[in-house]
């Protein structure tokens, strides 16, 4: 489970996850804090979206306790050539110092890294 969004929209993000990450919504529910949380599924994978109201405002990702959240993909470069088809800008791809593979970020509605490995 992870909390990946600070954003106040419900249908911002859930577009983003749905239909440009292709994840499929399983239980958008509201909280008893009036926040939202969405239940994502692509595969074998999950993700607890949560989408707080009231959140304090912070400088950095790093900040909200999230560093970046990373994907493994076949394609670094089919996945950059789909997320720009989409209108999803991505960094340059690059090698990763340790494990020498391809490797990208991108980000979500709120500005967050999102990174595709090989």
């Amino acid at each position: 489970n992870v909390n990946i969004s600070r954003s106040e929209s419900f249908v911002d993000n859930k577009y983003f996850s749905s239909k440009k990450l292709k994840y499929t919504t399983l239980s958008p529910t509201k909280t008893e804090r009036d926040d939202w949380k969405i239940d994502l599924k692509l595969g074998d994978s999950e993700i607890e979206l949560f989408i707080m109201k009231d959140h304090p405002e912070r400088l950095s990702p790093e900040a909200y306790g999230l560093r970046h959240l990373a994907f493994r993909v076949e394609s670094v470069d089919d996945t950059v050539s789909e997320l720009e088809a989409m209108g999803i800008a991505c960094e340059p791809i690059r090698h990763d110092t340790y494990t020498g593979e391809k490797m990208t970020f991108f980000r979500d509605p709120d500005g967050l890294p999102l990174e595709i490995h090989e």
